[in-house]
């Protein structure tokens, strides 16, 4: 009997690599004109994605939240005035 063992890894360079090669191929050829900062745009703009999707969730767990305190804040019991307190003697 043979032993086959296969294994296969799921690496790689990836889209971002791929096109990253791609526009650094284009521009070292001048066939696009473009700054670096945007030839090496792939690498980068998953990131700023990323960044910008983590934020909105944060910013709508925030809000959920205030919304919950404010929500059970009106069943919580007034907190009696200094003036009222003086009043029971």
């Amino acid at each position: 009997m043979s032993k086959t063992t296969s294994s296969s890894s799921s690496g790689g360079i990836g889209f971002a690599g791929l096109l990253t090669v791609l526009f650094i191929g284009l521009k070292l050829t001048n066939y696009i004109q473009w700054s670096w900062i945007w030839v090496v745009s792939p690498l980068w703009i998953w990131l700023a994605i990323l960044i910008f999707v983590l934020l909105m969730v944060g910013f709508v767990a925030l809000c959920f939240l205030l919304f919950d305190v404010w929500k059970f804040r009106k069943h919580w019991p007034r907190q009696a005035s200094k003036s009222q307190e003086g009043n029971d003697e």
